[in-house]
């Protein structure tokens, strides 16, 4: 269940037997600009910038993607495996009837996005990457530089299977939960995530795709045009893995790097990050 504000409008689309709740602004012919957010976000994170993407002639489509949504939450770890979330991008590509769209995607959203643009570039007319670098970067990075390995270190909590994180999360009024958003979101942002997160079985099912990715096999390199959003004070993806994803993009490509930014930088730098975007959904709306 998403709470749009008044320019953005609510959408429901079904795959299969999946239902995924969500937002839209912006006229149904226009070009897509498909938003995928991240943990322990929901699509309303994108409900600020979908109606400027709107307002520049774009047809803005924010989901709760597959655990967050309330009718999309199948009980399996392996639901949560890369290539289902992937189809479901795609799947609500094809729902709103986009042979090609831009997509643009932050944290998880961004790992979700990475896979698709390897696997699926004839799809994808751009690629915006918040925050997240390209996974075989990170990976790299996890392997050998010890700074990513110390931001990184929470994985492994998260990946347990007895339900420790969702313990640990939840405990005391879900203090934890709450400080992950380091105080770059509004009090009303967190409380509404956080009692989503707190439904029954909703944090087990987000965390599913931390449990369920194979860290080993990172997608290949990118074909899209793409440039990468990230900010200097992210305390979970540091310098190695956003400088050396530039190896891994084999089309147009910027990083821009917002210094002082946090891991929220649509709550940090919202006009920034909307002025980039727009630049280079609007570059690349023909090819």
């Amino acid at each position: 269940m998403v709470h749009p504000t008044s320019d953005v409008e609510p959408l429901e689309l079904r795959l299969g037997t999946l239902s995924f709740s969500g937002i839209t602004s912006g006229e149904a012919g226009a070009p897509l600009v498909l938003l995928l957010h991240g943990w322990p976000q929901f699509a309303d994170s994108w409900a600020a910038l979908a109606p400027v993407l709107a307002g520049a002639g774009f047809r803005a489509v924010a989901l709760d993607q597959r655990g967050y949504a309330r009718d999309a939450r199948p009980p399996d770890v392996s639901d949560y495996g890369i290539d289902r979330l992937i189809g479901d991008a795609l799947g609500f590509a094809d729902a709103l009837g986009a042979a090609r769209f831009h997509l643009v995607a932050h944290d998880w959203g961004a790992i979700v996005g990475w896979g698709l643009a390897a696997a699926h570039p004839e799809r994808l007319l751009s690629f915006t990457s918040l925050a997240t670098p390209h996974p075989a970067a990170l990976a790299e990075a996890r392997a050998s530089d010890p700074d990513q390995q110390a931001r990184s270190a929470y994985v492994k909590l998260f990946r347990q299977p007895d339900h420790a994180a969702e313990r640990v999360l939840l405990e005391n009024g879900a203090a934890r939960l709450r400080a992950v958003y380091g105080g770059k979101l509004s009090a009303a942002a967190v409380e509404s995530n956080v009692g989503r997160l707190a439904e029954p079985g909703a944090l087990t099912a987000t965390l599913n795709w931390y449990r369920a990715l194979d860290w080993s096999a990172p997608p290949g390199p990118v074909s899209v045009p793409t440039i990468y959003l990230w900010g200097t004070e992210d305390l979970a993806l540091g310098a190695k893995a956003a400088n050396g994803t530039a190896a891994y993009v084999q089309a147009p490509y910027r990083l821009e790097v917002l210094e002082g930014a946090s891991h929220w930088i649509l709550d940090d730098r919202p006009r920034e990050v909307a002025e980039s975007i727009l630049a280079h959904v609007r570059a690349h709306a023909e090819r």
